[in-house]
Order: C-alpha cells, then sequence, then structure tokens
C-alpha cells in the first residue's frame, strides 16, 4: 500500500513522461517526441488553443517557439495521483515573433503554469494547461494592469 511519502507503482515513471512535454518539447523543440509518447488523439487544452492531435499540437508548439525563440518551461513540482499528473512550472521566455496578433516587442516574461497531464496506456492522451496569461501579457506590455 502507497502512503504519502511512497509513490505509487507507476508514479515515477508517469510524471517523468509528463515532464518531456515542457522539458524536451517546449523547451528544447524536440517536436519529434510527440509522436513518441503523445496518443494520435491527443487533446490539449489552454487559454490560447485547444489542439487535437498530434500533427495540430506540433504546429501550435511551433508557434509558441516562434513567437519566444528563447521559450523554456521548468518544472518545479509534480504531484500524481493514479494516470493524473499535477506541475507547477516556471515560464519564460523574450517576445521576439508575432504572438496572438501582437506584433514582437522584445520584452521578456516570467510566470507561473499549472498543468494536469493524463497518461493513457504509457502514453500523454490529454493536458490542460493554465498559465499566468495575465500576468505573462502585462509583462509584455499588451495589456496594462490597473492602478492599485
Amino acid at each position: 500500500m502507497a502512503t504519502a511519502s511512497t509513490p505509487t507503482p507507476g508514479a515515477d515513471a508517469n510524471a517523468e513522461l509528463a515532464r518531456r512535454i515542457p522539458e524536451e518539447i517546449a523547451t528544447e523543440g524536440n517536436f519529434d517526441l510527440i509522436d513518441e509518447i503523445c496518443t494520435e488523439d491527443f487533446i490539449d487544452h489552454t487559454p490560447m488553443w485547444e489542439t487535437t492531435g498530434r500533427d495540430e499540437f506540433k504546429k501550435q508548439m511551433r508557434s509558441l517557439l516562434e513567437s519566444f525563440g528563447d521559450f523554456s518551461a521548468t518544472v518545479e513540482e509534480t504531484v500524481t495521483e493514479g494516470d493524473i499528473v499535477a506541475m507547477r512550472l516556471t515560464l519564460r521566455g523574450t517576445h521576439a515573433g508575432e504572438f496572438m496578433g501582437v506584433e514582437p516587442s522584445g520584452k521578456r516574461f516570467e510566470v507561473g503554469n499549472m498543468v494536469f497531464t493524463r497518461i493513457e496506456d504509457g502514453m500523454v492522451a490529454e493536458r490542460w494547461v493554465q498559465p499566468d496569461m495575465l500576468g505573462m501579457l502585462s509583462q509584455l506590455g499588451i495589456v496594462d494592469l490597473p492602478e492599485r
């Protein structure tokens, strides 16, 4: 029986698999890895897009890295429960290409991000991604926060 200090069997493998998307795909640009670790009908839910399928996900990830060439996603913490891996990340980048219709500003951002990843038969089947979009857009000068 697993306890809070003893992970359930497979929990470490699921966490390692889930981490590969931010660490190897988003940060390193290894788009071929998507075919290896994501199910054919993989779904990615974000505030910016919802993609279905590997090819659509590759297209969105390429677009993200074109907007932020130095983009990085640092996994700060993971928690695994059954087939779900929760991750807390820090996202960083410089606005070097068009993003959401906005021309590059050259400004940098650093924000938090929460990701829940569902693993199915040893592959990533679905993700729910919640970056601090308001923080990111305000740091890039795209939106202004009200004065306090």
